[in-house]
């Protein structure tokens, strides 16, 4: 049988607490909350023969980037296709099934477009919404996160239960398509609307960084730290991203302090995770900062996960934590697993063969200390980079190890068209570009000064 649910459309369910535990996971969801495993499970409990539940499920598993997750996503399929046979199903929920078997197949861009047709056709469903828009961010694909979500915001006035969290996710896919100015004003009312969406919440915080505005983040972050106190493991990105701002001011026993007591404080696997703490440590050792033994947890952990392979911004991270904590052989292997996956067919097979493999072989180059090979490679992988998925502030990191490898090679004309790209998509100076502009000019002062033909010794 059909009831409504809280979306206004048809949903196969006829157990009244699975609906109410259903209502609870989309909520969950859409808030990032920690209990959202919980709901979903409850849910499958009272209904097993839930399709669209167990479809969300296994796309919830293959958002986790984890190779022993795909195997538990093979199951929800199965059971979501066994229970649209025994049930039937609407179309919306035949979509989400559908999505996660193109997923599984190897191809989320048809998933994402998929779940985008049936959005369409339902713009209330803040589930579709939320799921759409987060496959488009797994594949960096902003421009199509931004499409999806202004086709259907409209329908999300202050009368939708989930208008702050849509509200969130435009703010964020504003951001990421350069828009700073309306990202910043629609995540603020998101939050007001949803004081619980740390989506909108950190999609100023976004802003604020892109546009150099630090100590704005800062506060910003600071005042609203409850707003992510009920997050799943996205309150350590949340934490990651205060770090940020104080490493622009400098302050690296702050941002130490923060790795060790938040960001990294639990010392969880989860992939993301692992890629807020690598970039972080990364980015001080630009720096010039000693960070200790703190690379040997996120080594440990990475070497466990060389052979995953479902996820390529995942990979580069586990290899910067390889290289980081010294696994000399393990990081071989990843970069040739990665260059291995670019031989396939699959949508993570062309970010591999586009991005992945430049980026990789860039990593291990400037690992070697081999810095005129890591320029190049990594630059090799900049047009494409946004393929690897994550956010410009996830990305920066190779922005500016592409930088740190221009300068150590002496290359400081493209050292300077990099930093210059960069200010041009930041749109404001940050710390870090401005220190190093400063030494771009006095590596061409002393170049025009070897060259300058009044200096040189007279032959006899």
């Amino acid at each position: 049988m059909t009831v409504t649910d809280q979306y206004g459309y048809e949903i196969t369910l006829s157990d009244p607490d699975a609906l109410g535990s259903w209502h609870a996971t989309n909520r969950a969801f859409l808030a990032h909350g920690a209990d959202t495993p919980v709901h979903i499970a409850k849910t499958l409990e009272l209904e097993p023969d839930f399709a669209m539940g167990h479809a969300a499920h296994g796309i919830f598993c293959l958002l986790l980037g984890r190779r022993e997750l795909i195997t538990s996503a093979e199951k929800d399929w199965r059971l979501a296709d066994q229970g649209r046979r025994a049930k039937g199903v609407t179309a919306r929920e035949a979509a989400v099934v559908d999505a996660l078997r193109d997923w599984l197949d190897g191809h989320p861009s048809r998933a994402a477009t998929r779940i985008d047709t049936a959005l369409a056709a339902h713009p209330a469903d803040a589930l579709l919404l939320k799921l759409v828009h987060a496959i488009r961010f797994v594949l960096g694909d902003a421009a199509g996160m931004r499409s999806s979500i202004e086709r259907v915001i409209d329908t999300y006035g202050s009368d939708h239960f989930a208008a702050g969290y849509a509200h969130g996710c435009h703010a964020f896919a504003l951001e990421e398509t350069g828009d700073y100015a309306s990202a910043e004003r629609i995540g603020r009312m998101a939050v007001e609307m949803a004081p619980d969406d740390a989506w909108g919440l950190h999609a100023v915080a976004h802003v604020l960084d892109m546009t150099g505005r630090f100590d704005d983040g800062r506060v910003w972050l600071e005042t609203n730290s409850d707003g992510w106190s009920h997050c799943n493991n996205f309150r350590y990105h949340c934490w990651w991203h205060l770090a940020l701002m104080y490493l622009d001011r400098r302050d690296f026993d702050k941002v130490l302090a923060l790795y060790d007591q938040e960001i990294r404080r639990d010392q969880t696997d989860d992939y993301r995770d692992i890629s807020n703490g690598a970039s972080l440590l990364l980015r001080l050792e630009i720096e010039g900062v000693n960070v200790g033994g703190r690379w040997e947890e996120l080594a440990r952990i990475s070497e466990r996960r060389v052979d995953d392979s479902c996820n390529v911004f995942a990979d580069l991270h586990y290899l910067m934590s390889l290289n980081g904590g010294n696994r000399r052989i393990a990081a071989e292997r990843l970069v040739e697993n990665i260059e291995t996956l670019g031989e396939g067919t699959s949508d993570m097979a062309v970010v591999a063969r586009g991005a992945g493999a430049p980026a990789a072989l860039g990593l291990d180059a400037y690992r070697r200390g081999n810095y005129f090979s890591a320029f190049h490679n990594l630059d090799r992988a900049r047009p494409a980079l946004q393929s690897i998925g994550g956010s410009h502030a996830q990305r920066d990191i190779f922005e500016r190890l592409t930088v740190d490898a221009a300068l150590k090679a002496g290359l400081a004309d493209d050292a300077e068209r990099v930093l210059k790209e960069r200010l041009a998509l930041r749109t404001a100076m940050d710390r870090f570009a401005e220190d190093r502009l400063k030494l771009v000019e006095r590596m061409h002062q002393a170049s025009r000064i070897m060259q300058d033909e009044r200096l040189r010794a007279a032959h006899a």
